[in-house]
């Protein structure tokens, strides 16, 4: 599948808002509604949009503790420490990374004893051999 210069443009207007209208953001990208709206169909259609999900507002978590926790794992437990983590609602995302880590997650909870205590569950799982935290202070942008 191959994303064109203005697929590109498209989808990083989506990013920014799934939700606006298509005439919305065919305004913004100097294109036709049905333009758009056929590059959108085409997108979604060849997997490139696999869907469109909510941003909450950051007011509405606001204080919430959100760390990044590096997990390193052990060898071939990769499919069931995926699995477990996964079923953690507190886990917004999980990522595969090279380094001295093999994941990525990014924890979101109420309270610091939250946080504590999902990083001791993460840590005890089976499979998992150490996890790192480093605690987000602030966002400067997110796409």
């Amino acid at each position: 599948m191959k994303i064109t210069p203005a697929d590109a443009q498209l989808l990083s207007a989506l990013r920014e808002n799934a939700r606006a209208s298509t005439a919305e953001i065919a305004r913004r990208l100097g294109l036709s509604r049905t333009t758009v709206q056929s590059r959108m169909e085409r997108l979604e259609r060849e997997g490139v949009i696999r869907g469109y999900t909510v941003r909450v507002n950051e007011q509405v978590e606001r204080g919430y503790i959100r760390a990044h926790i590096l997990i390193t794992v052990a060898p071939k437990q990769m499919p069931a420490v995926v699995q477990a983590l996964h079923e953690m609602p507190q886990v917004r995302s999980l990522h595969s990374v090279s380094g001295a880590h093999d994941l990525v997650a990014m924890g979101v909870v109420p309270t610091v004893v939250d946080m504590d205590e999902l990083t001791d569950r993460i840590g005890a799982l089976d499979g998992v051999e150490r996890t790192t935290s480093a605690v987000i202070l602030s966002t400067k942008f997110e796409r």
